[in-house]
């Protein structure tokens, strides 16, 4: 059981026992939490001190406040595994090749998969293909590419996986126009091969940095969740085998269900299959 410190406030102290009945099971994920006159009534505090705990819960994403039906929990995050593994990964194969069922070992995904929305299942979809303008992301993809801005062509993707966004991906390549085929919205596929093979070139990795940023808008509506959220970043820059930039990459994925790992040794056989971004 959680200790509070002696100011910590009343909204906050009935938040976290909340919070134990969650976790202990009380309340299981999916069920309606008492209604606050209930719970008013149980914890002996007025009505708006349980507005505020469970709005506290709400912003911690345990609970999922419906408007007009009542309060209920979530279910606890799928946690997505993102490997990196610095003996094997020489070769650029694109983001999803180790996650998706029935892709073979260049990465390709053959299920043909082409509906849109939510009922699309897992995998890279093309968002669009934005005009490379000038923007900070497109002045550092230029200084990463050493092209100017105007010879830079732009691809942005959304990767799913269980059901759901993980990613939102920017890809800048040295060429363009781009084929219109490649860059239909909503289009399938694993775009570091698809540009690899528009270029006619291999690609290979020459670095990736991680870091972290908050979502803005667009990535808060792309992924579904709250402008702010913290958001993984992964970005860097593939080659050809003699050393020319030839692709940067920026992906921004879903902190609160991913984590990096670093494997030093082989993974077990019974590890959970890694999304490899």
């Amino acid at each position: 059981m959680a200790t509070n410190p002696p100011n910590t406030p009343l909204y906050r102290r009935l938040a976290r026992q909340l919070q134990e009945r969650i976790d202990a099971g009380a309340y299981p994920a999916g069920a309606r939490l008492p209604s606050e006159p209930e719970l008013s009534a149980e914890f002996g505090v007025n009505r708006l001190t349980v507005r505020q705990a469970v709005a506290e819960l709400e912003r911690a994403a345990v609970v999922e406040i419906r408007r007009g039906v009542g309060t209920f929990v979530r279910p606890p995050a799928v946690r997505v595994s993102i490997t990196v593994d610095p003996r094997s990964q020489r070769f650029d194969l694109g983001s999803v090749h180790a996650a998706l069922p029935g892709a073979d070992d260049r990465g390709d995904d053959d299920r043909g998969d082409d509906r849109g929305g939510d009922d699309r299942g897992d995998g890279e979809f093309v968002v669009g293909a934005p005009p490379v303008a000038g923007s900070a992301e497109d002045e550092e993809a230029a200084r990463q590419l050493g092209r100017p801005v105007a010879e830079l062509s732009r691809v942005d993707t959304v990767i799913r996986l269980g059901g759901r966004a993980r990613a939102a991906c920017s890809y800048w390549v040295p060429f363009g126009p781009l084929p219109a085929e490649l860059v239909r919205p909503g289009r399938p596929g694993n775009l570091v091969l698809d540009l690899a093979r528009a270029a006619g070139v291999e690609l290979e990795y020459d670095w990736r940095a991680f870091g972290a940023i908050g979502a803005d808008l667009a990535d808060a509506e792309l992924l579904g969740v709250p402008a702010g959220t913290p958001l993984l970043v992964r970005e860097g820059v593939s080659c050809t085998p003699d050393g020319a930039p030839a692709l940067y990459v920026r992906r921004r994925i879903d902190g609160s269900s991913a984590r990096f790992v670093l494997h030093f040794r082989e993974p077990r056989p019974d590890a959970p299959q890694p999304f490899v971004p």
